[in-house]
């Protein structure tokens, strides 16, 4: 039960740091500018998936691993 509780925190956290390192690109240059909803929903879909590998590469060097 801890373990997973402790995989959700270590998500949320680096699900926070990618969403607050993306939200420094610009992607309003990559989509449409009529369509703004669009720039937010490509961040938060790389933020999602940027947390997660980086979630699962923490995991799996720390606790996976004994520390």
């Amino acid at each position: 039960m801890t373990y997973y509780i402790v995989r959700f925190i270590v998500f949320l956290l680096c699900f926070g740091l990618s969403f607050y390192a993306l939200s420094g690109v610009q992607f309003d240059k990559f989509v449409n500018v009529k369509q703004p909803s669009k720039a937010v929903a490509l961040l938060f879909l790389l933020s999602f998936v940027l947390g997660f590998l980086a979630s699962q590469a923490v995991l799996e060097l720390t606790l996976f691993n004994g520390f």
